[in-house]
């Protein structure tokens, strides 16, 4: 692998030389001050937010035994996605994306307290859980692209972004080794208002850190245009450049297809394994750790350089998995194919998240952050909701044994486009300067 040669900027070539810095490259997006403050007060926030996604899953389940509404759960929490994310994306083009990200978290957390006191006082109902499901989904559908885009003002160097990104994702995924299993412990001890109170706590870790940052100004991105135009110009910017536009396709696909299998895990924890919401809490946990490797790994690359023909290629551990998932009837084995489906799923979303963000010119990078937010969360509740009415009518062994054998064939497919989009991906990321790419990892 070629040896990168520039230096990150407001480092002298004396500090980029130092052995700290050649021996933890993992690491690398540390030496941003605003980087550190984010991941700390984010991985705070998300063990709270995986305890809540699992005690919420299990709540639904508990209060009316129905693999259907589970999946309406999935579809509200996210079909927000679809309508409100572009918007987003305008919006984190033009204002504040700090600011913005501060009030998102605040709804996020007065959302959560609501449902900790609703469950607490055993007033809770199945419209309630549901009202403040779609309510929470209107606010990540503004948080996760502005989120996504803010990401190129925390670190100090280009080059590290990708590494940033990469981070993110293990940091979402780590939490994930952590936070199912406390709310599979707490739900069987103090119940589920116990989760959704951390949770609720939890959002003043990440608001506190945001307000510690020091962020240099953006220019403004205000052009006076109206923002549906500007909504536009991002989709049309998108779609015409191939290398973005399959990605989205693929991302859609599998969001369709494979992704909703987690919707299913309390059936599965339930009545195919036969267990309880500690059950649940390890199947969570087995596809976060196996989610957690597939991040770690792509931070430790340096470069963007073959990360296509493994992202097209990913689907085909994924679908295998989920197949292998369907059919387990012992814990230990159903275990052992989630981590290999969390590292699937894993690598294609980070995979696809970095290239994206590699070649995208930054002033459309939120409007296109914000497409990749709808490929990836907006369409999958449609999936949800698919695989809760499958779950209901064939079984939920074979709704995910289907989607794991869509997920293979729409791996094929991809592959037909592999070397115009291996062309285009070097091509972009030398002219942008996002993340510098090797010749050996793309001849």
């Amino acid at each position: 692998m070629g040896r990168v040669t520039s230096t990150p900027q407001g480092m002298s070539e004396a500090q980029a030389g130092r052995p700290d810095q050649q021996s933890a490259p993992i690491l690398r997006s540390f030496r941003s001050r605003n980087y550190r403050l984010f991941f700390a007060g984010q991985s705070f926030s998300l063990v709270g937010t995986w305890m809540q996604h699992v005690a919420m899953s299990w709540l639904v389940y508990r209060l009316t035994g129905s693999a259907l509404l589970l999946g309406v759960l999935g579809f509200v929490s996210m079909i927000p996605t679809l309508v409100v994310a572009p918007f987003a994306g305008a919006l984190a083009d033009r204002w504040d994306r700090r600011r913005l990200l501060i009030s998102t978290q605040g709804l996020a957390m007065v959302q959560a307290i609501i449902l900790t006191v609703l469950v607490i006082l055993g007033i809770i109902e199945v419209w309630e859980i549901i009202l403040l499901t779609l309510v929470l989904g209107i606010v990540n559908s503004f948080d996760v692209p502005i989120r996504q885009a803010f990401v190129v003002e925390m670190v100090e160097s280009r080059e590290d972004l990708a590494n940033a990104i990469a981070l993110n994702s293990s940091m979402f995924h780590g939490t994930r080794l952590i936070g199912p299993s406390l709310a599979g412990l707490l739900i069987g001890t103090v119940g589920e208002g116990g989760c959704f109170l951390i949770n609720a706590l939890s959002y003043l870790a990440v608001i506190c850190s945001l307000m510690a940052m020091k962020i240099a100004p953006r220019p403004a991105g205000y052009t006076g245009r109206r923002i549906i135009q500007e909504m536009r110009d991002g989709f049309s910017y998108a779609f015409s450049f191939a290398p973005i536009r399959s990605i989205l396709l693929l991302i859609a696909i599998i969001s369709i297809v494979g992704f909703p299998y987690v919707v299913l895990f309390p059936v599965f924890a339930k009545e195919i394994l036969l267990g309880g919401p500690h059950t649940y809490g390890f199947l969570m946990t087995a596809t976060g750790l196996g989610s957690f490797a597939a991040a770690m790994y792509l931070a430790s690359r340096r470069s963007v350089g073959g990360l296509e023909k493994l992202m097209v290629w990913t689907p085909v551990i994924f679908g295998t998995s989920l197949v292998a998932f369907a059919f387990s009837r012992s814990l230990a084995l159903s275990l052992c194919t989630l981590v290999f489906s969390g590292f699937g799923m894993m690598f294609l979303v980070g995979a696809s998240n970095t290239i994206i963000q590699t070649v995208v010119d930054d002033d459309k990078r939120g409007r296109v952050m914000s497409l990749y937010t709808m490929a990836f969360m907006g369409i999958s509740p449609f999936g949800a909701l698919l695989a809760g009415a499958l779950a209901g009518s064939i079984g939920a062994t074979a709704t995910v044994a289907v989607g794991g054998v869509f997920c293979i064939l729409t791996s094929a497919l991809s592959a037909l486009g592999l070397p115009a989009l291996r062309r285009s991906t070097a091509s972009r990321s030398r002219k942008t300067g996002t993340l510098p790419v090797e010749p050996e990892e793309i001849e």
